[in-house]
């Protein structure tokens, strides 16, 4: 939403042609223009859906492992790498980045 009123108010308080605020924004004509002309609630976002991986059944494992660690002291829980090595002994044949991925989401909680 933050983008399309900044489009409007360029567009409306500012006086500049839809040209401009594409220059200025760095988005292309059309968007601007559609985003003028119709009454848009929020800005459009690609939602990618779910992807199986190979890291997807050891998901679970996983999460309880950085629930477990989330309550020990920072200098003991496992690294990203520790969580790799035990997830390849289990049979993953996946790469690390998809893991540390994971894991760096998973540190959000």
């Amino acid at each position: 939403m933050d983008m399309i009123g900044k489009i409007r108010r360029l567009h409306s308080r500012g006086k500049k042609s839809e040209r401009e605020i594409s220059r200025i924004i760095g988005l292309s004509r059309n968007t601007v223009s559609k985003w003028l002309e119709g009454a848009v609630e929020a800005a459009p976002k690609y939602q990618r859906g779910p992807v199986a991986t190979k890291l997807t059944p050891y998901h679970e494992t996983l999460e309880m492992a950085l629930k477990a660690d989330a309550r020990r002291p920072k200098h003991a829980r496992r690294t990203a790498k520790a969580l790799f090595a035990q997830v390849k002994a289990s049979g993953n044949g996946g790469g690390y980045s998809r893991l540390a991925d994971f894991v760096a989401r998973g540190a959000l909680w």
